[in-house]
């Protein structure tokens, strides 16, 4: 139902849009339309880049729109895909979910050819731009809800190759901070389809909230550049972190559900310690002041496990079982991939 009058297979600069059938009150026959840049040159792989995949989330989206603007095909090695509003309908409301069907793009794979438009979207990749590319980056952060410490992130697929090779292009983004994340929050992720193509995986949280540092968009803007270069598709001489004067970056983990701190209660969540700091277990992070009873102590937020607060929860009004902070440990990079 997705079609394009892009020419995947045609060398040099394409700009032109993904068009998805949408019917509404006032317009039977229109179409939703996501911009998309293809830019190839020669032999080398196709890498697939995406944000907006929620639409409150702007670090991806700049990003790759001015990544678009400045490339030419004579500094790529093969194909680069730049789709930096995944999610149209989500980035041009500010909105996580899509406001044409409620639906979480982010939970919607494998999709479906004749759902709503949220799952057009996730159908075309799964079936079309997936099997095209050999690596697929997808940048995310926290948007409205979380702040993370900037970190590249991936999951611990199975097999041991295209972990290592996964490993390798997340530590290439040079950020201060790695994450290997758990889905506590149900199945259907667009990276997770990816993996199950066998793809080369990067995801990002790039900080998080509506006013993005100048700092934060350096990390997605450099990190981005320098994967692609790492991976083969960007001409270029590829950074490290000891290239440019830095420690390694750390690597963590949050792979258990007591490493997702939940809110017990409704109410008011007050951070007690800065992002990236090591926590004890049985070590306050936060509390939850009441609204309607102030004159109640406020509930502890307690680490369940030891590690780095990786990311808290962005708004201070909290509904019971919101997550309000995650506890990550610290991995030996070496000792990842070993059988």
């Amino acid at each position: 139902m997705v079609v394009t009058s892009l020419d995947f297979d045609k060398p040099g600069k394409q700009q032109g849009y993904l068009q998805v059938p949408y019917s509404h009150n006032l317009g039977g026959w229109a179409n939703v339309y996501i911009p998309m840049t293809v830019v190839a040159q020669g032999p080398g792989p196709t890498v697939l880049v995406l944000a907006g995949n929620h639409g409150d989330e702007y670090q991806g989206q700049i990003a790759i729109m001015k990544l678009a603007r400045e490339l030419s095909p004579a500094r790529v090695k093969g194909r680069i895909l730049l789709i930096p509003s995944l999610n149209f309908p989500a980035a041009i409301a500010a909105t996580r979910l899509s406001p044409l069907d409620g639906m979480n793009l982010n939970r919607a794979f494998p999709g479906n050819p004749e759902g709503s438009v949220t799952s057009q979207i996730a159908h075309f990749l799964t079936t079309v731009l997936f099997p095209l590319a050999d690596v697929v980056i997808d940048i995310h952060s926290g948007g409205r809800s979380m702040e993370f410490v900037p970190c590249s992130t991936m999951h611990l697929v199975a097999d041991r190759d295209q972990r290592s090779r996964m490993l390798a292009a997340m530590l290439a983004w040079n950020a201060d901070f790695a994450f290997l994340y758990a889905d506590i929050a149900g199945t259907g992720l667009l990276p997770v389809e990816a993996e199950n193509q066998g793809k080369i995986v990067v995801t990002t949280e790039m900080g998080g909230g509506e006013a993005v540092p100048a700092g934060v968009h350096r990390i997605t803007q450099n990190g981005l550049r320098n994967v692609l270069i790492h991976v083969g598709a960007l001409k270029g001489l590829e950074r490290t972190r000891a290239s440019l004067g830095q420690s390694p970056t750390i690597l963590t983990q949050a792979l258990h559900r007591e490493d997702y701190l939940l809110a017990p209660e409704s109410g008011i969540f007050e951070i007690g310690l800065e992002l990236g700091v090591k926590v004890k277990r049985g070590q306050t992070v936060g509390f939850i002041h009441h609204l309607e009873r102030p004159d109640r102590p406020p509930e502890p937020i307690v680490a369940q496990t030891a590690g780095y607060l990786i990311t808290m929860r962005a708004p201070c009004l909290t509904r019971q079982g919101d997550c309000v902070a995650v506890i990550a440990q610290e991995v030996n990079p070496k000792k990842l991939c070993l059988p």
